[in-house]
C-alpha cells in the first residue's frame, strides 16, 4: 500500500501547481483522500480532503477558493489544484487516505484518523 504525492515546485507568487496524489497497491475507491501541509518550523495542517464517493469536500479556510481538490478513481489519483499561490503556502505537501472515510464539508480533518501516507512533496512560493 502506498501513496505517492508529486507535482510541487517552485513558483512565483500568484502562479499555479498542481498536485498530484496517486495510489498503488490499493483501490482508491473506497478511502477518503486529505492533503496536509507542513511549513518550516510549523505545525503540520490540514488543507483539504475528498470522501470516496468525490462528494463536497472539505477546505482549509486559507485556501478555499485558490485551492481545488478532485479525484479521479479510474486513474487512481487525487488532484490538488493550487491557484493564486502566496509564499505563506510555502510547504511540503502530504496527501493521506482514509479507509473510514472520514471527510466532511466544514470539518477540520484530523490527521490521526488517516492511515496511510504519501512520502510528501516541496512547494515553494516565491515573492
Amino acid at each position: 500500500v502506498q501513496l505517492q504525492a508529486y507535482g510541487g515546485g517552485l513558483v512565483q507568487a500568484g502562479g499555479s501547481l498542481r498536485l498530484s496524489c496517486a495510489a498503488s497497491g490499493f483501490n482508491l475507491d473506497y478511502y477518503a483522500i486529505a492533503w496536509f501541509r507542513q511549513a518550516p518550523g510549523k505545525e503540520r495542517e490540514d488543507i483539504s480532503c475528498i470522501g470516496f464517493s468525490g462528494g463536497l469536500p472539505y477546505y482549509r479556510d486559507s485556501v478555499r477558493g485558490r485551492f481545488t481538490i478532485s479525484r479521479d478513481n479510474a486513474k487512481y489519483t487525487v488532484y490538488l489544484q493550487m491557484n493564486s499561490l502566496k509564499p505563506e503556502d510555502t510547504a511540503v505537501y502530504y496527501c493521506a487516505a482514509d479507509l473510514a472515510n472520514r471527510c466532511f464539508s466544514g470539518v477540520a480533518v484530523d490527521d490521526s484518523d488517516y492511515d496511510y501516507w504519501g512520502q510528501g512533496t516541496l512547494v515553494t512560493v516565491s515573492s
